[in-house]
Parts: structure tokens; sequence; C-alpha cells
């Protein structure tokens, strides 16, 4: 390749480079590594001390240094993140809205968010597919621009409510976002993990994360958060089952 073209062609891509920002800036919308909404249960099958425990679980998973570490070694060195909660059909909320999430400080912030809401009214049923839709729209419509865009789902039982979380599922994966679960298993539903992956997982490196009890929901949470943000299979296959 001459010189001359291959300095030109280089130029053009660089040029295009600052003119994608620029439209970025005008927009309003903040370059990140990453938009990571975490999608969660807080239906009538989970009860006050487990729902603290899933508040605490993600608020000690962000501060925690190894995250940090994965947040700030990114080509942004920064994410963008929300909390999500939901029970029955018109539930679903943004619990803990969009944050930029850049280092130690920021991170306690909006963990300490999480572990001061109060509780959402639960309504009968798990409306995932309503709190699927909702996160996906917020996705669309924050001030962020994420080089990818994943949506963190955990849960102890599957989509009861509309709308169908398959259909929503379809929805997403076509707006280039990911979906992963942690399916948190109870005695009375052994297959909740299979569930999860065949309706709610989805998009490509999407994976399925397992807690077989309360105590390790903590310890899963922090593995699974660290994967999210790192892009990278830091679980062994016993922990996870990855989707192709």
């Amino acid at each position: 390749m001459r010189l001359d073209l291959f300095f030109a062609a280089a130029l053009t891509i660089s040029s295009l480079g600052v003119i994608s920002t620029d439209l970025r800036a005008e927009q309003g919308n903040i370059p990140v590594d990453l938009e990571l909404a975490f999608v969660v249960d807080a239906s009538g099958s989970i009860d006050d001390d487990e729902l603290y425990l899933q508040r605490k679980g993600y608020a000690d998973a962000l501060v925690n240094p190894r995250v940090i570490s994965a947040i700030t070694s990114g080509f942004l060195r920064s994410i963008a993140i929300a909390y999500i909660e939901f029970s029955g059909t018109g539930s679903s909320q943004i619990s803990v809205n969009w944050t930029r999430v850049y280092n130690q400080s920021s991170a306690k912030e909006f963990g300490n968010k999480i572990l001061s809401l109060p509780r959402i009214d639960c309504f009968g049923g798990n409306a995932i597919g309503e709190a699927v839709a909702l996160t996906v729209g917020s996705i669309e419509d924050n001030q962020f621009e994420g080089t990818r865009r994943v949506i963190d789902v955990s849960g102890d039982g599957p989509n009861t409510l509309a709308p169908s979380i398959e259909v929503v599922r379809a929805e997403a994966v076509g707006k280039q976002i990911t979906i992963n679960a942690l399916a948190i298993e109870r005695p009375s539903m052994p297959d909740l993990p299979e569930y999860f992956k065949r309706s709610v997982a989805g998009g490509p490196g999407s994976f399925v994360m397992k807690v077989e009890n309360r105590s390790a929901f903590a310890k899963a949470i922090l593995r699974k958060i660290l994967r999210e943000i790192a892009d990278i299979n830091v679980l062994d296959s016993s922990q996870s089952t990855r989707l192709n």
C-alpha cells in the first residue's frame, strides 16, 4: 500500500473518531467502557433479610478492590451503572439511576444509595419481562455511551407475567444489549438455572450463574460483576454456563 494512501486513510479514520466524539458531546452522552444495569428480584418470595443480603452483596462488590481495578483498567477508566428492582406488574422501577463509577468513592456512594432504598411494593408474581423492558428503555435514553451494554438479572423464580421475557430478550439483543442471569436456587425450583439459560440470558458472550444458597450470594455477585466488567471468563464450569 502506498504511504500517502495509508496516511490519508489513517487521517480519515481519526477524523471520524473526532466527529463521533463531538456528536456524543453534543447529544450529552458521556463515553464509558460499559453500561451495566442490575435488575434485582424484590418480589414476595424475597423476605426482608434476603433483600438486605442482595443489596449488600451488590454494594460490597462494587467497592471491592478487584472491581475497582477492573473498572479503572478499561480504556475509558469508567463504567455507568443503574440498579433496578422488580416484583409484580407495575412495580419495576429504577431504584438508583444511571451513575458514572470511576473510583472507590463513586462506587461507595452508589452502594450506599442501594442500601438506603425503601422496599418496593410486593405485588404477586415475577415481572422479569417488564423489568428488562424498562431497563432496555433506560439504556437507550440515558446520558452514557458504552462500548458494551449489559443487563444483569438476578432472581429466584421464572417470569410469570406479561410481557414475555423471551420477546423482550429478543428486542434487547437486537439493540446489541447482552443479558446475563444469576439464578438463586430454591428447593421448589431446581430447574431455574436452565430456565434462565433458555429464556432470560442472551446476546454475545452471555452466561448464567447459579447460587445454591443465600450465604454464597455475595461471592457470586462479586465474581459475576468482575466477569461483566472485565469481559473475561473468571468462572469455572461448575459455577456458570456459557451461552454460544
